[in-house]
């Protein structure tokens, strides 16, 4: 078997066995991002010399038995709105191209005290705005299951580098679905935990209340263990949460038997596609043969999530946004007359088209005379979203549903019809709205071979039981990487080099 076949969890076992070493695992794994980037485009920044740098550190810890948790050695890549002290940090916009932050997001340093070997950053929806990753100012990236499709977004480029086995795992952040759908669509495992389980400090900011970072990874065990990684109360993070229960890995394998899952009806009507159906159902199924107690039932106020969602993201993103103006950092018009006119232009060319629109929207939502009409109704819908999911969680242990109403669609068909992309967030933005955990697990293949995932919902800090729920789905239904990513394991040999310095600082452009 291939290094960059293994798992997770399976390659920390392998490093600390000495039967691999962390170097080994990190050439590998940017051999392979060399290979595949010219076709994928996942990345927007690979660092080969600092990862080298950093792989043969902790190879040197872990002999030394400084380092003995389960990821140590093991390389990752890690969203472009993460910032990482050194290495540019852009959100895929031309407002940050260049900037290098002075610090490091508190989930990375928690890696980095894992043992986690930093590959790069990955590419994504301008400021997490899309559900494709074509709004990425460096370019598209690709589905590696099919490269006319799109991989989902806004964590698109982690999925993808995911599955094209460019890293082992990797961190996304999820505002409305951003992990959920597309590992859906990349036939990956992606976590979305409750709402300040991880620190949110050095994220930069979508939407305060509703952004959470979270794993990507090949299998659900995976996501467990890297979850337990990055959890931590912080205290610069005011949203952050103390758990009693960091634990995360603990108990998953025990199976379903008298699991109590709820389906809504609401989820499985019209507008979801019957080859994205029946796989989910084909799960459920299994769940149901392994013991779990499954039940149909209505969760009402679904048709409500949607509207309630970009009313609520984009008011918090037109100020979260309002910083990005040409003064501090970032982009600055070359340009202008006074400072108004600098302001103006600076944010005109350095914001994409995405980006404006929802910044004017939630510009419009929270001015005077609409206020009352609009923020303040969907903060009431979203209040009672919440109390809906509290009657299903008195039932049931999990819900389960679709995370896309569709398979990945086609590269371009999204962006023709904003307000149809906005529709495909209507299984996945409710959970962000309640401050609940999701889990995407694969659970099968289109008949024109696309990946489909299942998405768990639960209970707030009800984790273990999504994973238990995931794992018991993923026995049935192991990992399977796309055709293209075998394909192209091993065509890039010998020393890791050829990605050093421009990369490192400057990234690179589509």
């Amino acid at each position: 078997m291939s290094i960059l076949d293994l798992t997770a969890l399976q390659l920390g076992k392998a490093i600390k066995a000495g039967e691999i070493s962390a170097p080994e695992a990190a050439a590998a794994a940017l051999a392979q991002i060399r290979a595949a980037e010219p076709k994928v485009n996942a990345f927007v920044t690979v660092d080969e010399e600092g990862a080298m740098a950093q792989a043969a550190k902790v190879q040197k810890q872990i002999e030394a038995g400084e380092l003995a948790g389960p990821l140590a050695g093991v390389p990752v890549a890690i969203k472009d709105n993460l910032c990482t002290k050194g290495l540019r940090t852009t959100c895929s916009s031309k407002m940050l191209d260049g900037f290098v932050p002075p610090y490091t997001a508190q989930a990375v340093v928690n890696l980095e005290k894992a043992g986690a070997v930093i590959l790069g950053k990955t590419n994504m929806d301008e400021f997490a705005m899309g559900s494709t990753t074509e709004t990425s100012a460096y370019g598209e990236t690709k589905n590696p299951w099919d490269l006319s499709r799109v991989p989902g977004g806004s964590s698109g480029g982690s999925c993808a580098a995911v599955a094209m086995n460019e890293c082992f795992y990797a961190l996304g952040s999820d505002t409305g679905g951003s992990i959920r759908q597309p590992s859906s669509f990349c036939g990956v495992a992606g976590l979305k935990p409750t709402y300040g389980t991880v620190s949110r400090c050095g994220l930069i900011a979508y939407g305060s209340s509703l952004d959470q970072i979270g794993p990507v990874a090949k299998d659900v065990a995976d996501c467990g263990a890297i979850l337990e990684a990055i959890a931590s109360y912080d205290p610069k993070d005011s949203t952050s949460v103390k758990r009693e229960d960091p634990a995360f890995s603990q108990g998953i394998m025990e199976g379903v038997k008298g699991m109590r899952i709820g389906i809504p009806e609401d989820y499985f009507g019209e507008g979801l596609e019957e080859q994205v159906k029946a796989p989910i159902m084909a799960a459920v199924k299994g769940l149901q043969d392994k013991g779990a107690v499954v039940e149909e039932f209505s969760l009402s106020l679904v048709k409500y999530a949607i509207p309630a969602y970009y009313v609520i993201a984009s008011a918090e993103a037109s100020s979260n946004l309002a910083r990005f103006d040409g003064v501090k950092y970032g982009y600055r018009a070359k340009e202008y007359e006074g400072l108004h006119q600098m302001y103006k232009k600076s944010r005109s060319e350095g914001f994409g088209a995405e980006v404006k629109r929802r910044i004017m929207l939630g510009s419009f939502v929270l001015s005077s005379g609409y206020y009352d009409a609009y923020y303040l109704k969907a903060l009431r819908t979203k209040a009672l979203i919440k109390e809906a999911f509290n009657r299903a969680f008195a039932k049931y242990d999990v819900i389960v549903a679709p995370a896309a109403p569709t398979a990945a669609p086609l590269l371009g068909q999204s962006l023709k019809d904003p307000l149809q992309m906005y529709l495909g967030d209507i299984y996945t933005v409710s959970v962000n709205l309640a401050g609940l955990p999701g889990l995407t697990v694969p659970c099968g293949l289109t008949p024109g071979g696309l990946p489909v995932g299942i998405q768990l919902i639960g209970d707030c800090f009800q984790e273990k039981k999504l994973l238990r729920a995931g794992c018991a789905i993923q026995e049935d239904r192991p990992y399977k990487a796309p055709g293209l990513a075998g394909e192209l394991e091993g065509t890039g040999k010998g020393k890791a080099g050829c990605l050093c310095g421009s990369k490192r600082q400057e990234g690179k452009q589509g």
